[in-house]
C-alpha cells in the first residue's frame, strides 16, 4: 500500500498492484504527487558483540568487522537506548561523515533504525557527505525550512585512518551542542552493547537517493518521517564568513608574491576547498591537491604529517625530492577535515605551536575574537608553547586530557575561546569540534594582517618569519611525538605497568637517567595524569604517564584509542629552551638527549620488539 500526498488534496491510498493504464486519469493526477511509502517496525532478535567500546573519538574498527551481522546495528540501537525513547522520539538528527568505503551502506542502515525507533527527520549531507566540523556546524546553526533544528549526529568517520575494504571504518555520536558524547554516555552505550537483546529497524522504507538534495517523506506508526539531502558546504561556508575577514585574505591571495597549497588527501574537505579557497576566496584551481572525496582515499593515509602528506611535503620544499620553487603557504587536511597540518616554504609548523600562534595573533587578525579570548586550552600531551602565552595575555588557561569533549565543556560554560591538541587539531568556541579548514583561514588571516601594508611591495612576511618572532618573544618548546603502531596490546599494557611502577622511586629514575645521559636534568616529579573537570565535576582518571624534569623538559607516555585493531603507543617529548640565541637548532638534534633517556626509561625494544617509531613528527 502507498500513500499519495498533494498540496492541494487530501492523502488518499492506492494499492501497489492497482493497472493504471495510459488514459487512467489517476495517472495524470499522479504525475503531479509525491508517492509517501508506508513502513512498518521490524523486530530484530540480537546478542551482544564483544569490543564495542567507543575510544576518544567513537567506535573504529576494520570494515569487515563493521560488516558482520547486526554490528552496526547493534551499536546504533545502543545508542539510541544510551540517549532513552524520549530523546528520539521526534528528533531530528544529522547523519554523514567522510565518505569512507561502507559510509553510503551505513547511512541507508542508520535512516531505516531511526524511523523504527521514532526520529521525526534525517539531515544528510548531499552523496553522505559532511565534515566532523560541518557536522557540528550543521547542528549548532542550521535550522530547516520547517523551522526544525537537530538534537544530535552520527558522524560516519575514522578520522586520519585509511578506507578501503580491508581498510577501517568508524561512527560516533554528537550530542545537542555538536560536540562528541561525554563520557557519561559513551559508557551507557558501552554498557548497552553488553546487553542487548533486540533492535528494531523500518520495513518497507526504500532506500533514499543521498546523490539528489530535496525531501522524501514517508509514513510510520508515529507519522511523517522525513529525509532532508541538503548541500553539505552552504552551512559551514557561511560560518567561515561570518567568523573571518574574507576580503582581506581575498588581498592575500591575489598578491603576486603569495602562493599557497592546500591537499585534502582526497578526503571529505575536497568538498569544501574548492568552494572556500577558489570561489569565495579567488584561489587559483591549481592550487588544491588531492581534492575529490574518495572512499579510499586514493589508496593514500589521510592523516596530515610529514610521514603521509608526501605530495604536499616535497611541493613545500620539505621533501626527499623538493620542489624547487614552493609555496609560501601550505595546508593538509585529514579524512574528516579536522586535524590540520600547516607549512610554510620549507618550513614545518608543530601543532603545538600553531595553537599557541594563532592564540597570540587572534585578537588583532580575526574579527571574531576582535573582543578579547575567554580563555585557552590544550590536551596534556600537547607542549606548554601555549601555556606561556596564556601567562602573558593573562588569560585562563586549562590543560584537559585528550579528546575533544572535554574542549566543548568549557566552551559551553564560556571559559575557552581557542585550543588545540599536538595530533593536528585545532579549533575555537564557533563549533565543539576540532576544525581543519578553520586553521587554515586563522593562519591566511594572521599572514594577511602581517602584511596588510606591503601587499604591493617589499618582501611579505613569511610563515617561517611569524614562527621565528613568536620564539623570540615567548621561547621555544622543542617538541616531537613517537607513534608505535598496531603494537601487541598485551605488550603495550606491560610497557605502561613498568613506567608507573618505576614512579614510585623518583631516585632510582633519576640514577637510570644519569647512567644514560648525564647531560640530562633530573626528574622533579612523575604521575599519571588525572582530570577534575571544573564544570560538571566529573573526574578522569589514567590520562597518561608523565615525567617532569627540573628544567621543564616532560616526557609523556600514551596509549592511543583512535586506532582500529592493536594498541598505538605515544611517546611525547619536549624541552622548553628561553634563551633567543638557542631557539634556531634542529628539533631532533636538540631533543636527542630526552629521547636517548625515554627510550632506555620505557624499555621500548624490549617490550614492544620495535627498533625504531612508525611515525615521528
Amino acid at each position: 500500500m502507498v500513500q499519495v500526498q498533494r498540496k492541494d488534496v487530501k492523502f488518499f491510498r492506492i494499492s501497489l498492484d492497482t493497472t493504471i493504464t495510459h488514459s487512467s486519469p489517476t495517472l495524470l493526477f499522479l504525475k503531479n504527487t509525491q508517492v509517501m511509502a508506508t513502513f512498518k517496525v521490524k523486530r530484530v532478535e540480537s546478542s551482544p558483540i564483544e569490543g564495542q567500546k567507543p575510544g576518544t573519538s567513537g567506535l573504529r574498527k576494520k570494515v569487515k568487522v563493521f560488516t558482520q551481522p547486526h554490528y552496526l546495528h547493534n551499536f546504533v540501537q545502543s545508542t539510541f537506548n544510551a540517549l532513552s525513547a524520549e530523546k528520539i522520539k521526534g528528533s531530528t538528527l544529522v547523519v554523514s561523515g567522510d565518505g569512507r568505503y561502507y559510509s553510503k551502506d551505513a547511512i541507508q542502515i542508520i535512516i531505516k533504525m531511526a524511523a523504527a525507533n521514532g526520529a521525526r527527520r534525517i539531515w544528510v549531507g548531499q552523496n553522505g557527505l559532511l565534515s566532523t566540523p560541518a557536522v557540528s556546524a550543521v547542528v549548532r546553526e542550521r535550522v530547516g525550512a520547517d523551522g526544525s533544528k537537530a538534537n544530535g549526529a552520527f558522524i560516519l568517520t575514522a578520522s586520519h585512518n585509511p578506507g578501503g575494504p580491508n581498510e577501517d571504518f568508524g561512527i560516533k555520536y554528537n550530542m545537542e551542542n555538536g560536540g562528541p558524547a561525554p563520557e557519561g554516555v559513551t559508557d551507557k552505550i558501552f554498557e548497552n552493547t553488553k546487553t542487548i537483546k533486540e533492535y528494531f529497524i523500518a520495513e518497507g522504507l526504500p532506500d533514499v537517493d543521498i546523490s539528489a538534495i530535496g525531501v522524501s517523506s514517508f509514513s510510520g506508526p508515529d507519522g511523517q518521517f522525513d529525509v532532508d539531502v541538503f548541500d553539505a558546504a552552504s552551512d559551514y561556508v557561511k560560518l567561515m564568513k561570518s567568523i573571518f575577514d574574507f576580503q582581506a585574505i581575498q588581498k592575500l591571495i591575489a598578491c603576486p608574491q603569495f602562493s599557497f597549497c592546500y591537499d585534502a588527501l582526497h578526503g571529505v574537505a575536497g568538498a569544501y576547498a574548492s568552494r572556500i579557497f577558489v570561489e569565495e576566496l579567488g584561489a587559483k584551481e591549481s592550487s588544491l591537491l588531492n581534492c575529490v572525496p574518495k572512499e579510499d582515499f586514493g589508496g593514500g593515509h589521510p592523516d596530515p604529517n610529514l610521514t603521509y602528506a608526501k605530495e604536499l611535503v616535497a611541493r613545500m620544499g620539505l621533501g626527499k625530492t623538493p620542489d624547487s620553487n614552493p609555496p609560501e603557504f601550505g595546508a593538509a587536511a585529514d579524512g574528516d577535515a579536522d586535524r590540520n597540518m600547516v607549512l610554510g616554504k620549507r618550513f614545518f609548523v608543530t601543532p603545538s605551536d600553531s595553537v599557541a600562534i594563532i592564540a597570540a595573533n587572534a585578537v588583532q587578525s580575526i574579527p571574531y575574537f576582535s573582543s578579547g579570548l575567554k580563555g585557552v586550552a590544550r590536551s596534556m600531551p600537547t607542549s606548554a608553547a601555549l601555556d606561556v602565552v596564556a601567562k602573558s595575555l593573562n588569560l585562563k588557561f586549562f590543560e584537559v586530557p585528550t579528546g575533544w569533549k572535554f574542549f566543548g565543556n568549557l566552551m559551553d560554560a564560556g571559559l575557552c575561546s581557542v585550543c588545540g591538541e599536538e595530533s593536528f587539531g585545532t579549533g575555537s568556541d564557533h563549533i565543539r569540534e576540532k576544525d581543519g579548514i578553520w586553521a587554515v583561514l586563522a593562519w591566511m588571516s594572521i599572514l594577511a594582517y602581517k602584511n596588510k601594508d606591503n601587499l604591493t611591495s617589499g618582501k611579505l612576511v613569511t610563515v617561517e618569519d611569524i614562527v621565528k618572532q613568536h620564539w623570540a618573544k615567548f621561547g621555544r618548546h622543542y617538541y616531537t611525538r613517537y607513534d608505535y603502531e598496531n603494537v601487541d596490546a598485551g605488550a603495550a599494557k606491560e610497557l605502561m605497568a613498568h613506567l608507573v611502577k618505576l614512579q614510585s622511586s623518583l631516585g632510582e629514575v633519576n640514577k637510570l637517567i644519569k647512567g644514560v645521559r648525564s647531560d640530562v636534568a633530573n626528574v622533579a616529579s612523575a604521575d599519571e595524569f588525572e582530570y577534575k573537570d571544573p564544570v560538571d565535576g566529573s573526574v578522569s582518571k589514567n590520562q597518561g604517564i608523565r615525567y617532569l624534569f627540573e628544567d621543564g623538559s616532560r616526557l609523556v607516555f600514551r596509549l592511543s584509542g583512535t586506532g582500529s585493531e592493536g594498541a598505538t603507543i605515544r611517546l611525547y617529548i619536549e624541552q622548553y629552551e628561553k634563551d633567543s640565541s638557542k631557539t634556531g637548532r634542529d628539533s631532533q638534534e636538540a631533543l636527542s638527549p630526552l629521547v636517548e633517556v625515554a627510550l632506555k626509561l620505557s624499555k621500548m625494544q624490549e617490550f614492544t620488539g620495535r627498533d625504531a617509531p612508525t611515525v615521528i613528527t
